[in-house]
């Protein structure tokens, strides 16, 4: 089995979780990162992404995320479905593991929205279906 950590759209319950299911994919855990990335809301959709930029350790926070383990063939068609700009590097976590997840290129964050402040993509579901009134 190889691991995949998730940080939005994927996460259990949301609407591409089915995704990581349907490739054999099995839940392991809830973990943070490192802090050592910045979260963005990517432009466009549907569904809504988030996207992870690995930034320098002093600008970055640690971001929610959950780890999933798939067998090889069904990592390997999963990730084959990733779209641009996502992709899928090796991400730090904050319990010492390193195992591949998604990301997102620079060039991705056009119009996208800094969220990092909701410490990870639920949060920011939250925040947006039920804003502070000014």
């Amino acid at each position: 089995m190889i691991e995949i950590a998730v940080v939005g759209a994927h996460l259990t319950g949301l609407p591409l979780n089915h995704e990581l299911e349907a490739q054999g994919g099995v839940f392991r855990r809830a973990a943070g990162t490192r802090p050592c990335y910045r979260l963005f809301a990517l432009a466009g959709g549907p569904p809504q992404r988030p996207g992870l930029l690995r930034v320098g350790a002093r600008d970055g926070a640690s971001i929610a995320a959950e780890v999933w383990a798939l067998p090889p063939d069904g990592f390997g068609r999963f990730v084959a479905a990733v779209p641009a700009p996502l992709c899928v590097g090796t991400m730090l976590l904050a319990d010492g593991t390193t195992p591949k997840g998604f990301l997102v290129e620079p060039e991705g964050l056009a119009g996208a929205e800094d969220i990092t402040r909701y410490g990870g993509w639920r949060g920011f579901l939250a925040a947006i279906a039920s804003p502070t009134p000014a």
